[in-house]
């Protein structure tokens, strides 16, 4: 009735019984001794979640047609995980050089945003409650005070850059995120109008997606039990056509996948409808939605990028899957880096899979300049253990060709858990670097991976120069 089916053999015995099944109990309705989540939300959230009847009062199902759900999912679930399995265990050299970065004397680093505004050659970076913009010589050109985090930048060359502020970033339903105009002359930020009750927005792109010379926004409100995706005609916040009410949305680009002339948006889902939708365009401001990938809930889909990897003029999709904050914060083996080649009309076929434990980000780019696009992935994990593969946190994935891919890994790796990352050029040299951004949620996290890795400190951002 909601999410693709979850088998027992996704989450170990012990997962099952004591975190996801007593919570999905709650979502049919029925009341568990001890167990409550309502309890645990502020007065305002509390009622947000009554309105969306997300726990509801009157039972869905009978308790002894529970009881007969949770015994076939504790009998068959396994007692632990299987490890990851590599189909290739050649290993190559790391082709980047590290250097850390620390900006404003920074103890708990909390980066949420980097982007690289190629226009003016500079690189902004959101921590906590400040944005930052630097040069190529890592000077400070800009800096702003924030209300909450930064989490997206569109840039124009016409106007003046637009920041995305998320509002809360734990999982919430409030509607706090907002978008404001940046005002590089006096580092100030004025309000885009209409813009400023949104609910937990994480990312957004400019398009012409109605073919009438003005640039419409696409907005993604991830939000937590209910969400939002829309776009504005014209940047117009009145002019507003919803796509879906799903919580979710995580990242959008827009394209023309069926080569009809018109751009269509592509969509991808996380929280429970964890999939990828295409949105075709069918004119008059009217767009048809189609899923074409789907998984279920406990990948933790995380990001995407649409990419041609076989050079066969159609678009692929490169997907990394492995947020894992939520009921089941355990090392999964299919969490990691996929892609997935189009068999024409838009059919998707995964070709390549590499397993990564919460792996958050992955991106494209040739950085070899040898023609075929190579990966980058790196990790944001639940927590750091002993058993988690700490210096596996980041990875290089050199395309040999025919998506064969060597894997390569930091030889001392630095710690950060790393929750953003960008692609540039920063220093000008034809070869495509890396940033990292570091994200740790509060001191206690702080103090846990510290107790692991033997850091004390840690910097905001870790850039990986190219060094081929």
């Amino acid at each position: 009735m909601c999410h693709k089916y979850t088998g027992p053999e996704l989450l170990d015995q012990e997962t099952w019984e004591k975190s996801v099944l007593p919570n999905m109990a709650l979502r049919l309705g029925l009341k568990m001794a001890g167990k409550t989540l309502q309890a645990e939300n502020d007065e305002e959230e509390r009622i947000l979640l009554d309105s969306l009847n997300v726990y509801p009062d009157i039972p869905l199902i009978s308790k002894e047609d529970w009881n007969l759900i949770a015994a076939y999912y504790s009998s068959n679930a396994p007692k632990s995980m299987p490890k990851p399995f590599f189909s290739n265990d050649k290993k190559g050299v790391f082709p980047f050089i590290e250097q850390t970065v620390t900006i404003d004397n920074s103890t708990l680093p909390q980066v949420t945003l980097l982007e690289y505004d190629t226009l003016n050659s500079a690189l902004y970076i959101g921590d906590f409650k400040k944005l930052f913009s630097l040069n190529a010589s890592g000077e400070i050109l800009n800096e702003w005070n924030l209300d909450d985090y930064a989490v997206d930048l569109e840039f124009s060359s016409t106007s003046p850059p637009i920041l995305m502020e998320i509002g809360k970033i734990a999982p919430s339903n409030k509607k706090l995120g907002k978008l404001t105009h940046l005002d590089k002359a006096n580092n100030g930020r004025s309000l885009v109008t209409g813009f400023s009750e949104l609910r937990r927005p994480v990312q957004m792109t400019k398009h012409d997606l109605n073919q009438d010379g003005n640039q419409d926004l696409i907005v993604c409100n991830f939000g937590h039990s209910i969400g939002k995706l829309a776009w504005y005609d014209a940047m117009d916040f009145s002019k507003e056509y919803i796509l879906n009410l799903n919580p979710g949305t995580r990242k959008v680009e827009v394209k023309d996948m069926n080569n009809d002339g018109k751009p269509d948006i592509v969509a991808l889902m996380g929280q429970a409808y964890e999939g990828v939708d295409i949105y075709y365009n069918n004119g008059n401001n009217i767009f048809e939605k189609k899923r074409v990938l789907e998984f279920s809930p406990v990948y933790g889909l995380g990001y995407f990028e649409l990419a041609d990897f076989n050079g066969d003029g159609l678009q692929d999709f490169l997907i990394s899957n492995g947020d894992n904050r939520d009921f089941s914060p355990i090392d999964k083996p299919y969490h990691g880096v996929r892609v997935y080649l189009n068999k024409k009309e838009n059919r998707f076929e995964e070709v390549f899979f590499f397993p990564m434990y919460d792996c958050h980000k992955a991106m494209a780019s040739d950085f070899d300049n040898d023609g075929d696009l190579d990966i980058i992935a790196a990790s944001l994990y639940s927590d750091y253990t002993a058993e988690r593969t700490k210096d596996k946190a980041v990875v290089y994935l050199e395309n040999n060709g025919n998506l064969d891919f060597t894997p390569s890994y930091m030889a001392n790796p630095i710690h950060g858990n790393w929750l953003s990352m960008e692609i540039l050029d920063f220093d000008k040299d034809g070869f495509d670097d890396v940033v990292l951004g570091a994200f740790l949620y509060d001191l206690n996290e702080l103090v846990r991976v510290s107790k692991v890795t033997g850091v004390t400190s840690f910097s905001q951002v870790l850039l990986l120069t190219n060094k081929h």
